[in-house]
């Protein structure tokens, strides 16, 4: 695994699991990239209709109220270790709900949906490369290349290919919050494999996002008061309850059930599937066209992921 220590009893901890927990983590690979390509729409969707942290905070509120409805027993029941794992929900709730939440709604106002998926689609290679860097992973010439293409992926797209203009390139400050927020989903998968916790994936989750939520709230103020104040209004609420419920919920749940019974490296795999996703789903329900550059770019992320990757 490229997001956690090597760890001697490896076959052992995986025989821990279930033959249905095994099939659902399997299954889950597949459908957990459709769930967050969803947020890829509200990112598009939300301009003038809800503020980008008042839309976090309601999504996360909302999938901490949903998901505490499920494990409020174990969270009840361990109490007493809430207070020690305190600060790593303040930090992974940072990374996980307000940089992740936020600032991709802040960019999706100024770039495509297109771009947020394969901006997004780096990420693994960070996690690789974090893990050679502080973990002292194994890391060879083919990890190194995988990098550097999937880097040069990521910029491709960021400049829409002009490389032969680049003094002259303005880079879109949209795909900029993306770039932000694609480190900090790197940082966020990382720590929630690196840190032990006395909780469950779920009620971890549910904690996590309370976490979210506290750190998303003066931002929010600050937003309204300063930026972009928001309106109630049923398309508002509707933004809220679609990313709460579909790339919230759902999606960080069955990312959190497949890190745990799959690896991070195993689960890296959906991040394959993500760029396919958000162009399928920007361009049937968008209408966003998928240029030259998109596919280059592709073609240099997937590639260098698959390199990165490699055991």
């Amino acid at each position: 695994s490229w997001a956690c220590p090597r760890e001697p009893s490896r076959l052992s901890a995986a025989a821990a699991f279930s033959a249905g927990e095994r099939r659902l983590a399997i299954a889950l690979l597949f459908i957990a990239p459709a769930l967050w390509s969803v947020n890829y729409l509200v990112a598009r969707w939300a301009p003038g209709v809800i503020a980008p942290h008042m839309l976090a905070l309601g999504r996360w509120a909302v999938a901490a109220a949903v998901l505490g409805a499920f494990c409020w027993r174990e969270i009840v029941a361990k109490r007493a270790h809430i207070k020690a794992e305190a600060w790593h929900f303040i930090v992974l709730g940072a990374l996980g709900m307000w940089v992740c939440g936020a600032f991709v709604y802040v960019g999706g106002r100024s770039t495509t949906a297109v771009n947020i998926g394969l901006i997004y689609a780096g990420s693994p290679v960070l996690i690789a490369l974090a893990s050679a860097l502080w973990l002292h992973e194994r890391f060879g010439i083919k990890q190194w290349l995988g990098v550097a293409l999937a880097i040069g992926g990521v910029l491709h797209i960021i400049i829409k290919g002009q490389w032969q203009a680049l003094a002259d390139v303005r880079i879109n400050g949209g795909d900029a919050w993306i770039a932000v927020a694609m480190v900090c989903w790197a940082a966020y998968s990382l720590l929630l494999r690196a840190w032990p916790s006395a909780f469950g994936p779920l009620a971890r989750l549910t904690l996590i996002a309370c976490g979210g939520v506290i750190v998303l709230l003066p931002f929010t103020v600050i937003e309204a008061v300063w930026w972009w104040p928001s309106t109630l209004s049923w398309k508002s609420v509707a933004l809220v309850l679609a990313s709460a419920l579909i790339p919230g919920a759902a999606a960080y749940g069955a990312y959190s059930h497949m890190q745990r019974v799959l690896g991070a490296a195993r689960v890296g795999m959906v991040l394959y599937l993500g760029p396919i996703y958000a162009a399928a789903a920007a361009w049937l329900v968008l209408g966003e066209s998928i240029e030259r550059f998109h596919f280059a770019g592709a073609a240099l992320v997937l590639g260098g992921v698959a390199l990165a990757t490699r055991r």
